[in-house]
């Protein structure tokens, strides 16, 4: 049974930062973090390969977060940056495999496990 853990949410002002951490239970090909804001479908914001070779980003966040892992750890983060506050949303990520890593941004209909996620609160 896959196990997920995010952590490192909270609040913070317009332009500031925030890293997000997962540490996972499995063998994965990628893991995806996703957002959801109230009311608004779950978005896809960035992949990682868990062998490090490819990462990808939604449009909105390029340039702003960055994806990384420490594999030693089975821990992947999101370090966002310069934060808006429609970046406002519950953080989750998910453990992917072959096609489901292949899609960017990615899809969440295309995953299927999900940890408890971390609240991102950003204010102007």
């Amino acid at each position: 049974q896959v196990q997920l853990v995010e952590s490192g949410g909270g609040s913070v002002q317009a332009g500031g930062s925030l890293r997000l951490s997962c540490a996972y239970t499995a063998r994965t090909d990628c893991m995806a973090w996703f957002r959801q804001a109230p009311g608004k479908e779950r978005e896809g914001v960035a992949t990682i390969y868990t062998d490090g070779s490819r990462d990808a980003y939604a449009d909105s966040v390029k340039g702003r977060f960055t994806v990384s892992r420490d594999s030693t750890k089975n821990t992947v983060f999101l370090q966002m940056n310069s934060l808006k506050p429609e970046d406002t949303a519950m953080y989750y990520c998910a453990p992917g495999w072959g096609f489901q890593c292949t899609v960017v941004p990615p899809r969440h209909f295309h995953f299927g496990i999900w940890g408890q996620g971390t609240q991102v609160t950003v204010s102007s």
